[in-house]
C-alpha cells in the first residue's frame, strides 16, 4: 500500500488535476493507495484573505467569495464529464460553499473572527477539493480526515495527538479499497470535536501520519519540483536535484527553509523506516528524491545548502549569566510558553551571552517576553535589557558526511571571508549534520552562491567577470572569452560569466550573463555611465567570485579598484596607471587584496602577455633577490626603431605603429617615454624596492614642446624631425649599431634612455614589437634570466588578460 499526497499546485489547474488522475490510476493498478490532496493552489490564501474583508466591514469579500466560488465551478464543470457524477458533485460541493458563505457573513455583520471561526474557515479548501478529487477518480473512497486526526490545545498551539491518531487511522482504513481520497490539513479537537488543522503544509503531515500508522510501503509527496534541490533554483541556476537524501538530511534541510516537505512530516514515517519519494506532477518520469535512512556509496560531504531570510538575532547578555544554572532553560522556557520557535542558538564559551534565531515575525514578542523574564536582573544591572538585530539571514549547509570530513568548516568560513561575507553568529552541534550562520540579509544570495559553486555543489566553477574597455585589447578579450566558453566549461568545467560590460560612455550588466554576440548593440542601446556609477554597480550587484577587468587607459577607472577590492572584487589590470601610481596606493591596493583574500593582477601592464611580472614574484617568493633588471619594454618603440629605413622615415615609422594597434591612442605617451618608465617603475617595485615615477632618470629623444597642443598639432610637427633621424640613422648603419630604448634598473635606481647597441648586445636583434628583459639576481649572476617576446598587440595583451583570469579560476 501506497500513500500519495498531492499539493497546492498539484491540483491548481485542469492539467494539473487530470495528471493527478493519471497518475494515481497508473498505481491503483498495482496496488491500494491512499491519496491526501490540499486546497486548490491558493485558495487557502484566498480564504484567509476574504476573511480580513469581512472582518473589517469591507463589502469586497463578496466579490472575494464569489471569485472562490467560479473558480471551483469551472475547474468542476471542465473535468467532470458524467452529468450525473457532476450534479452530484454540484450539490455537495455548493453546499460547503454556502455554509463558508454563511460564516463569511457572521464575521462581516459582527466584526469578530476567533481562531475558532478562522479554522473552519480554512477548512473548507481541503474539504472541496478532495470531493472533486474523489469524484474525479472513479471507484474512490472519500474519508473525513477529521474523524481521524486528532489534536490537542498544548503550549498556545494545536498539537497532532499522535497515539490517538495512529488508532482511529487504523480503524478508519481497516479495509482499504482501491483508492481512498482524504482531505490533508484539517483534523479535530481531541476533546471538544472544533475543527483545527495541522499548521500550513499540514496536507504533507496528514499523509506522514496514515503512511505512518498503516506501515505503508512508501510515503509520495507529489508537488510542482523534481525532488529536493542542492539549493534555491531562484537563487542558484545551477543547483540541480538530490537523488537520495538521509531522514536526518532532509529534517535539516526543511527545517532551514527547504519548504519540499512540511518538517513535521518526517518523523512519523521515520519511526517505522518508511521512505519518502519526492516527486514533479509536471514530470511524473522523473528520477525525484529518495528520502530514507541510509545511503548507500555517498562521498559527498555537503548533500545541499539551505537558508531562512527573515531572520532576527537576539542576544540575552550579563555578567550573571556566568556559571549560574538556569539561564538557558528560563529563555527556552519563557519563549516556548509563549508559542516562540527558536531555530538557531549561539553561546559563547564564556557563559556571558547567548544568541538565538528566531524569525522576523517573532522577534518583538520574543524581546518583550525576555526582557520581562529577566525584569529582576535587569533593574539590577546584572542582565542588560535584549537586544535585537533584524534583517538578517540563516544559511545551512547540510550533510551527514562532514562528520567524516575534517576542514568543513574552515573551508566554509575560509570561502565566506574571501567574498566578503561576515559571519554575524554560527552554531554547529556534535553530530557535524549541520553547520548554521548567521549573515546579513543583503549577503544571502552572495553566501549562497559562493558555498554551492565552493562545495561543488555546482556542475561548474563560476567567475563573474565585468568588463570595462572595448577597445582592440577588451574587444580582443572578449572575442576569446567568447571563442574559449564551451571548450573551458567542458574540459575544465569552469563558466566563464560575463555580467557586466562597459565602454567609456555606457554600460550593461545582467547577472544572469550577457549575450558577446551583440554586446556592441546593447552598449548602444544602454543608458550613460561613468566610473563611479560602474563601481557602485559592481558593488551594489554583491556577485560571487566577481572578477574586475580593466582593458582602459583611464585615470578614473584606475581609482575604483581600491573600493572594489574592499568589497572583495578581484582586479586584473591591463591599465598601468594604478599600479605605477604613488607607492603608497600601489601597495594599499596589494595589502588590500591580501587582506581581502582577493587578487590584483596587472602581468600585461609590462610585456603584454610575456611572464615577466609573474617570473619576478616567484623569484623573490622562492627567496631570490633582484638587484639588476635590463629591458626593452616597449614594443611601440622597438617596433618604430625597426621601421625607420632609408625609405621610412621617423614620422611614418610613428604612424605606421599607431595604425597596426601597437601605440597608445596617444602615440606622445609612447614617445615620451612615460609608457616606459611606468612599466620600469612597476617592475622594480614588484622586484622589492620603493620609487615613484619621478625618480626615473629620463634621456628622451623627442624635443618637449611636441609634447604640447593637441595630437593634430602633433602630427603637423612631426616630419620635421625626420631629417635628423635620417642622418642619424645612416651613422648609426655605418657603425653596425641599432638604437633601443632602454629601461635599467639598478639596486633600485632606475633609469630610461635611447640607447646605441651593437651586435653583442641581446638587445640588437630584437624584431617588431618584441619585449625583452634581462634579470640579474643572486641565483643569475653570471648568466641573467632573459624573458623574450611579442610586447605590444591587443591579442597577446587580451591574452595575457585571460591567462590573468584564470589564474584567479585556478584557487
Amino acid at each position: 500500500m501506497k500513500v500519495l499526497k498531492f499539493g497546492g499546485t498539484s491540483v491548481g489547474s485542469v492539467k494539473s488535476i487530470l495528471s493527478v488522475k493519471r497518475i494515481v490510476e497508473r498505481e491503483a493498478k498495482k496496488q491500494p493507495v491512499i491519496v491526501v490532496v490540499s486546497a486548490l493552489g491558493g485558495i487557502t490564501d484566498k480564504l484567509l484573505a476574504t476573511a480580513q474583508l469581512a472582518l473589517k466591514g469591507d463589502e469586497e469579500w463578496r466579490a472575494a467569495y464569489s471569485e472562490m466560488v467560479d473558480r471551483h465551478h469551472t475547474i468542476i464543470d471542465t473535468i467532470i464529464t458524467d452529468t450525473q457524477a457532476r450534479e452530484k458533485l454540484f450539490s455537495k460541493v455548493d453546499a460547503l460553499l454556502e455554509q463558508l458563505r454563511s460564516i463569511y457573513f457572521g464575521v462581516f455583520l459582527i466584526h469578530d473572527l476567533s481562531e475558532k471561526t478562522q479554522n473552519a474557515i480554512v477548512s473548507y479548501g481541503e474539504r472541496i477539493s478532495s470531493q472533486i478529487v474523489a469524484t474525479l477518480i472513479r471507484g474512490s473512497q472519500w474519508l473525513d480526515s477529521r474523524e481521524f486526526i486528532k489534536t490537542e490545545f498544548k503550549n498556545k498551539k494545536n498539537m497532532l495527538d499522535m497515539e490517538l491518531s495512529n488508532k482511529l487511522v487504523r480503524d478508519a482504513f481497516a479495509e482499504l479499497p482501491r483508492v481512498s481520497l482524504v482531505p490533508g490539513f484539517i483534523s479535530t479537537d481531541r476533546d471538544t470535536g472544533e475543527i483545527t488543522n495541522l499548521g500550513r503544509g499540514g496536507s504533507d503531515y496528514t499523509a506522514a501520519i496514515i503512511a505512518g500508522a498503516l506501515d505503508a510501503e512508501v510515503l509520495e509527496i507529489w508537488t510542482d519540483v523534481d525532488g529536493f534541490m542542492t539549493a534555491d533554483p531562484r537563487v542558484i541556476k545551477t543547483a540541480y536535484t538530490i537523488n537520495e537524501l538521509s531522514y536526518v538530511e532532509a529534517m535539516e534541510l526543511c527545517n532551514f527553509g527547504a519548504k519540499v516537505v512540511y518538517p513535521p512530516t518526517i518523523y512519523p514515517v521515520l519511526i517505522k523506516d518508511i521512505p519518502i519519494m519526492v516527486k514533479n506532477t509536471f514530470n511524473p518520469d522523473g528520477t525525484g528524491t529518495i528520502i530514507k535512512k541510509e545511503i548507500e556509496n555517498d562521498s559527498k560531504p555537503i548533500k545541499g545548502i539551505s537558508s531562512i531570510s527573515g531572520t532576527t538575532l537576539i542576544t540575552v547578555t550579563g555578567l550573571s549569566m556566568v556559571g549560574v544554572i538556569g539561564v538557558n532553560r528560563r529563555i527556552f522556557t519563557a519563549l516556548a510558553n509563549n508559542g516562540i520557535s527558536v531555530f538557531l542558538v549561539s553561546q559563547a564559551s564564556s557563559e556571558n551571552s547567548t544568541s538565538i534565531g528566531v524569525r522576523d515575525a517573532d522577534a518583538q514578542e520574543a524581546v518583550r517576553v525576555l526582557n520581562e523574564e529577566f525584569a529582576k536582573e535587569i533593574v539590577t544591572g546584572a542582565m542588560f535589557p535584549m537586544s535585537a538585530e533584524s534583517g538578517l539571514a540563516t544559511v545551512a549547509i547540510v550533510g551527514e558526511n562532514m562528520k567524516h570530513t575534517p576542514g568543513i568548516a574552515g573551508k566554509l568560513f575560509g570561502t565566506l571571508g574571501r567574498s566578503g561575507i561576515s559571519v554575524i553568529a554560527c552554531a554547529q552541534g556534535a553530530s557535524e549534520t549541520n553547520i548554521s550562520f548567521v549573515v546579513d540579509g543583503k549577503s544571502l544570495r552572495k553566501s549562497l552562491n559562493v558555498l554551492h559553486d565552493s562545495f561543488f555543489l555546482s556542475e561548474y566553477k563560476v567567475l563573474n567577470l565585468f568588463i570595462c574597455g572595448v577597445g582592440t585589447v577588451g574587444g580582443m578579450l572578449i572575442e576569446q572569452i567568447k571563442s574559449q566558453y564551451e571548450d573551458l566549461k567542458n574540459r575544465r568545467r569552469l563558466k566563464l560569466n560575463v555580467v557586466g560590460i562597459a565602454s567609456s560612455k555606457n554600460a550593461i550588466y545582467n547577472r544572469d550573463g550577457l549575450d558577446l554576440d551583440n554586446f556592441r548593440e546593447q552598449l548602444k542601446q544602454s543608458e550613460k555611465s561613468n566610473a563611479q556609477l560602474i563601481k557602485e554597480t559592481i558593488i551594489g550587484m554583491n556577485m560571487f567570485n566577481s572578477v574586475f577587468v580593466d582593458c582602459t587607459a583611464s585615470k578614473e577607472i584606475a581609482e575604483i579598484y581600491q573600493p572594489l577590492l574592499n568589497s572583495n572584487v578581484s582586479v586584473v589590470a591591463a591599465n598601468k596607471i594604478a599600479a605605477s601610481s604613488d607607492y603608497e596606493n600601489y601597495l594599499s591596493l596589494k595589502r588590500t587584496a591580501l587582506k581581502r583574500g582577493v587578487l590584483f593582477r596587472f602581468e600585461t601592464n609590462v610585456g603584454a602577455g610575456l611572464p615577466i611580472i609573474g617570473t619576478i614574484n616567484d623569484l623573490r617568493n622562492s627567496g631570490d633577490k633582484i638587484s639588476k633588471i635590463e629591458a626593452v619594454l616597449s614594443g611601440t618603440l622597438n617596433f618604430i626603431f625597426n621601421e625607420i629605413s632609408a625609405d621610412v622615415p621617423f614620422s611614418e615609422a610613428v604612424r605606421r605603429a599607431k595604425e597596426s594597434g601597437y601605440s597608445e591612442p596617444d602615440p606622445r605617451i609612447d614617445l615620451s617615454g612615460t609608457d616606459v618608465v611606468r612599466k620600469l617603475v612597476i617592475l622594480t617595485r614588484e622586484a622589492g624596492y620603493k620609487v615613484e615615477t619621478g625618480d626615473v632618470e629620463k634621456h628622451l629623444f623627442v624635443p618637449d614642446d611636441y609634447f604640447e597642443g593637441s595630437v593634430d598639432d602633433f602630427w603637423k610637427k612631426l616630419p620635421a624631425l625626420d631629417a635628423d633621424f635620417e642622418a642619424r640613422r645612416k651613422q648609426l648603419e655605418s657603425e653596425g649599431k641599432r638604437w633601443r630604448f632602454v629601461a635599467t634598473m639598478q639596486q633600485g635606481n632606475t633609469q630610461v634612455a635611447l640607447q646605441e647597441v651593437d651586435r653583442n648586445s641581446p638587445f640588437y636583434n630584437l624584431e617588431g614589437s618584441n619585449n625583452i628583459v634581462l634579470l640579474t639576481s643572486e641565483r643569475y649572476k653570471e648568466y641573467p634570466m632573459q624573458i623574450q617576446g611579442y610586447g605590444a598587440g591587443a591579442e597577446v595583451t587580451a591574452a595575457g588578460v585571460f591567462a590573468n583570469i584564470m589564474s584567479i579560476a585556478n584557487i
